[in-house]
């Protein structure tokens, strides 16, 4: 071997030495795929997507996996499938928390802008009970729902173990409680930058004397939990403890508009008040309000559901809504766009007429946008697809 070879060689081997993974690349000709079919992996049903894009490129689609249920309760996983493609194609699932018979879902994960860790918050409660009974307070402080958080260092591969945070973020006298679901929010701008914000509600129990049980939709209310030191301690935002029944902030969905603000968009479950969607913004990094949430009338085809809001990259880029667009019924799920930071939404397009239920925003890249929904024929929980559409 020659000298010039000789170098070649040691300088191939250190350049291997520090070679790392590369990026992920969106794949070509992809327009949808299936991350999740119900009935396959052991489990009865998936439900609740949530799905993110880490630093490295990665997306990671999230769910609860319903190992014998199709109900909310009961032995329920949060599972996780990744993609380095873009969306079309995905790894074996793995789990991420465990029920073991309990359930732990409402995934709400976040890429935290200064470490790159991905931060995954859900929510838990014993197997047995039922929502209706954790309103109506029928059930043990073991037993009741519980706040937990979980973090990635090496893109999702794994995940730490769930660690609880309950104390921080649940005051007393609160009964149900629900992270997201959907993706949480990472601040980039601002005097709070790196600040993580995860939309949340839960319900609160009567005032002692009255006759109400705490099962009325009237006590459901919005909140936000945050952290600014990258998920390790965790804070209560604003509360939306109105319990009127005029208007109920049920399931939340969060983003950061360019000037700074922060916008939330809510299901309004059973409110009195015309329409579905609620929203608010908040100036200081979801520690308090604005004003309080308010009915958003250019949503009013949407459902009682989960819906999810992404503000695209670009001073001029718009926020972008996606839920069903049938006033009555889960189908037809759509995308909405807004260029005036959330006060007016238009429909953009509809993905599809068939059954459709919770979504979750993300944005591929420049150029795309990926949504996580549960649809079917049969029912809107057949099976979890991943829809990539080009960016508005």
């Amino acid at each position: 071997m020659t000298r010039a070879s000789r170098i070649s060689l040691a300088a191939a081997l250190l350049l291997g030495a520090f070679t790392v993974e590369p990026r992920a690349r969106a794949a070509t000709g992809c327009e949808s795929s299936v991350p999740y079919v119900s009935g396959e992996g052991g489990y009865a049903q998936f439900r609740i997507p949530a799905v993110v894009r880490t630093t490295r490129g990665t997306l990671l689609a999230f769910a609860e996996g319903r190992h014998t249920t199709t109900g909310d309760s009961g032995d329920i996983d949060v599972v996780l499938r990744r993609s380095a493609d873009g969306g079309c194609s995905w790894s074996p699932l793995q789990v991420v928390a465990d029920g073991n018979g309990d359930t732990r879902g409402n995934p709400a994960p976040v890429v935290d802008p200064r470490s790159g860790q991905v931060v995954l918050v859900t929510s838990y409660n014993d197997g047995s009970v039922s929502e209706a009974q954790i309103m109506r307070g029928q059930v043990t402080e073991a037993q009741t729902r519980r706040v937990y958080v979980q973090r990635s260092r090496d893109d999702g591969r794994h995940f730490t173990r769930p660690h609880e945070i309950t104390a921080q973020v649940k005051p007393s006298g609160w009964r149900w409680y629900a992270t997201g679901p959907g993706h949480a929010v990472a601040l980039t701008r601002g005097p709070h930058r790196g600040r993580l914000v995860v939309a949340a509600d839960h319900s609160a129990a009567p005032r002692a004397g009255s006759a109400d049980t705490g099962r009325e939709a009237r006590y459901y209310g919005g909140h936000a939990i945050y952290s600014d030191d990258g998920g390790l301690s965790w804070h209560l935002g604003f509360v939306d403890d109105s319990y009127t029944g005029h208007d109920n902030a049920n399931e939340t969905t969060a983003a950061q508009l360019p000037d700074g603000r922060l916008y939330f968009n809510a299901r309004d479950q059973n409110g009195l008040s015309p329409g579905n969607r609620l929203e608010a913004w908040s100036s200081d990094g979801g520690e308090t309000l604005d004003a309080a949430y308010t009915v958003q009338p250019t949503l009013s085809r949407v459902p009682v559901v989960e819906g999810s809001v992404l503000q695209l990259q670009g001073a001029e880029a718009p926020l972008l809504f996606s839920a069903p667009s049938v006033p009555t019924a889960r189908k037809a799920m759509a995308l909405w766009t807004s260029t005036d930071q959330g006060i007016t939404f238009e429909r953009l397009r509809t993905l599809s007429a068939r059954k459709a239920a919770y979504s979750d925003l993300v944005q591929v890249d420049r150029d795309t946008v990926g949504v996580l929904y549960e649809t079917g024929t049969r029912t809107a929980y057949d099976t979890i697809e991943f829809r990539r559409v080009p960016a508005p």
